[in-house]
């Protein structure tokens, strides 16, 4: 409780940027954009303005703004979960379609809505986030409490998308076909140059029927979440923030019980150009039926860009580790929980999550042209305990680690190639192969795992 009583006067959420004098690139919230430039005829020169800014009133302080994507997504696993699932063969095609709505009555109150649907054909093995028929992504009202010229207080209330820091704890799952939403409220505040997040919600379900998505009683999320610039470090943000999480039945190597975890941690950050960093460290504490939790996490992303070279590349360096469990027999649980991280955590193949792990996963990012990018890298991947079973990106058992004491899981060299047409249409080719290492090799099937995907998405 002391987190919550320090941080009370801050708050950790994106300040509002001033409003844009012309066409910014397309946001993956797509509730932080902002189109009340539109209101000067002469900006709009996209063939899509007509729709992103549509007056209600008469003075035009009520507007109304559309937008949508469509995305579709073609993978191929050979060896999916290292040959203990049935082969495929043929790949399967994912298909996600989003629209949504945008409604401002004045600067107090704004009303945010989302469809969503997830298709997927041709799948063997499907995974709880490849298809929901159609159902509310999105669905909440903003209240502006307060609103100065150095102090804003923003109530949000319903079903939201919601991304916190660098995403690796709490994300909207942009990578897997359906995204995650959470049920509750957000009480954003801007003021002295903080800003900071108070939360408590429910996450979303994600069924596959017909407006089925309901909030899963089984799990509640809260916390506090505060940002500054760091006056010391030239362009560096920091990241203070409180986490607590309760599970009616969580599943680990160790066993099943309920799990009330809660997480404190720091993040100091500097945005690409020359020399960058994201580094963070985490503790959590808590209970796991009857044993304490003890668990940690220290995370790290370091790279420096070329600019006076051709492709101008970014060479890059991430080494993570996470806890993971010490003894199986004790009650006691040091299994790190990342919460609800992005889908794609280490890869486009999802095939691992950030749970009981080291690793080193150095990338390079080239620059060919304007619209395609280019990024090879390679993923090296250890137990941090061997005592411990290897997870999945939802905090999934994938393998468990007591028949075996090897450490080492496997390498994966990886290349991406993204292409933007321009700020609505853009394509990604992806490919990795998974050399399986000792500790598959002697815990089960151990094949080596090939994945291949294309998409392309059109946002509107």
């Amino acid at each position: 409780m002391l987190i919550i009583c320090v941080c009370a006067g801050w708050t950790a959420a994106q300040c509002p940027a001033p409003v844009p004098k012309g066409p910014e690139p397309l946001k993956q919230l797509r509730y932080e954009e902002d189109y009340q430039y539109l209101r000067d005829e002469t900006l709009r020169d996209d063939y899509l303005d007509r729709i992103k800014y549509i007056p209600l009133n008469k003075g035009e302080s009520a507007y109304i703004s559309l937008g949508g994507e469509i995305r579709e997504r073609y993978e191929f696993f050979r060896n999916p979960a290292w040959g203990a699932d049935p082969p495929d063969d043929n790949g399967y095609l994912l298909q996600r379609y989003m629209l949504h709505s945008d409604i401002h009555f004045g600067s107090r109150v704004r009303f945010f809505f989302q469809l969503k649907s997830g298709l997927a054909s041709g799948e063997v093995n499907l995974r709880p986030p490849d298809e929901d028929k159609l159902d509310v992504n999105q669905g909440f009202m903003d209240l502006n409490l307060f609103d100065s010229s150095n102090r804003k207080l923003v109530l949000r209330i319903g079903r939201q998308e919601i991304a916190l820091g660098s995403s690796r704890l709490v994300s909207f799952r942009e990578g897997p076909n359906v995204r995650q939403s959470f049920d509750g409220f957000r009480l954003s505040l801007c003021e002295m140059g903080w800003s900071v997040d108070v939360l408590a919600t429910k996450p979303v379900e994600t069924n596959v029927g017909f407006f089925d998505d309901a909030p899963d009683h089984a799990r509640s999320f809260w916390g506090i979440y505060a940002v500054h610039s760091v006056p010391f470090l030239p362009k560096a943000t920091a990241d203070i923030y409180y986490l607590g999480l309760d599970r009616k039945r969580a599943h680990f190597d160790q066993g099943t019980e309920r799990e009330i975890r809660h997480s404190i941690g720091a993040r100091v950050s500097r945005p690409v150009g020359g020399v960058d960093y994201n580094f963070e460290a985490l503790y959590q504490w808590g209970a796991f039926g009857p044993g304490h939790i003890s668990a940690w996490t220290v995370a790290s992303d370091t790279g420096y860009t070329v600019k006076d070279i051709a492709w101008k590349p970014r060479l890059s360096l991430k080494a993570d580790v996470a806890s993971g469990d010490k003894d199986p027999n004790n009650p006691d649980l040091q299994s790190f929980n990342p919460l609800f991280p992005k889908g794609a955590y280490f890869g486009e193949d999802s095939l691992i999550g950030p749970v009981n792990f080291f690793d080193l996963h150095p990338t390079a990012e080239l620059h060919i042209s304007k619209a395609f990018t280019l990024m090879p890298s390679t993923l090296f991947f250890w137990r941090q305990s061997t005592n411990d079973g290897l997870y999945g990106p939802a905090v999934n058992l994938e393998r468990s680690g007591k028949a075996t004491r090897a450490r080492y899981v496997g390498t994966s060299p990886e290349l991406q190639l993204d292409w933007s047409l321009d700020r609505h249409v853009g394509a990604t080719i992806y490919y990795s192969h998974f050399f399986a290492g000792s500790f598959l090799q002697t815990s089960g099937a151990s094949k080596d795992v090939d994945f291949f995907g294309v998409w392309v998405t059109y946002k509107f």
